[in-house]
């Protein structure tokens, strides 16, 4: 059996196309292995990272108040959620040439000195190895492959980084393009971006 984290951000929640997207990964996943367990984290409810959340993880566990207790134990579920998986497939729309705030969210609350990297002398070292990612990222213009939206894409680019930073380096995109230029480039954005899923997980192994 194998763990998937599923983590999606869009606001426009069931009609979300990178959740779309990223629901024919998990489909595909789920194929292959039928005793996978999925756990979903929704970005849109938990808490940015504030002043609150580094005091209290800057307070010695014995000493934090029950405030503290709390932003502590929601970024340690985080955490172990993503330490447990063995597949993450993350939903990310492009809002603003960027993330959502609430993805950035998750990620700032995963990042952990000691916990999902370290410092070394010879730099910092993701400790969150091992793991395959899929990204589904929706986009209204067109950015991939040298497209010509793409010196204004600092979503894959941001991602990328971060993910890797973590030790997270096994990463796949997937993109569904062109949703906002007319429907007929968003109906083509969504079939290329399906077909990509199928093309890239089929044939999918037997689970062991």
């Amino acid at each position: 059996m194998s763990n998937i984290l599923l983590v999606t951000s869009s606001i426009f929640g069931a009609n979300s196309k990178s959740r779309a997207v990223a629901h024919d990964i998990l489909e595909r996943l789920e194929e292959a292995d039928s005793t996978a367990h999925v756990t979903v984290r929704e970005t849109n409810a938990i808490p940015h990272f504030s002043g609150e959340s580094i005091g209290a993880l800057m307070t010695a566990a014995e000493k934090r108040d029950a405030a503290q207790q709390r932003l502590v134990a929601v970024a340690d579920t985080m955490i172990a959620e993503v330490e447990a998986a063995d597949t993450i497939v993350i939903a990310a729309p492009m809002y603003n040439f960027t993330i959502p705030s609430t993805l950035k969210a998750w990620l700032d609350h995963i990042a952990r000195a000691g916990r999902t990297f370290r410092y070394t002398e010879k730099g910092p070292e993701g400790l969150l190895k091992g793991k395959k990612v899929y990204v589904a990222a929706s986009r209204g213009g067109l950015y991939a492959n040298g497209g010509p939206a793409a010196a204004m894409d600092f979503q894959e680019p941001y991602l990328r980084a971060m993910l890797a930073f973590l030790g997270l380096t096994d990463v796949t995109f997937v993109y569904a393009e062109g949703l906002s230029i007319s429907p007929e480039a968003a109906t083509e954005g969504m079939r290329k971006a399906r077909e990509r899923v199928a093309g890239l997980l089929s044939p999918l192994p037997a689970a062991a």
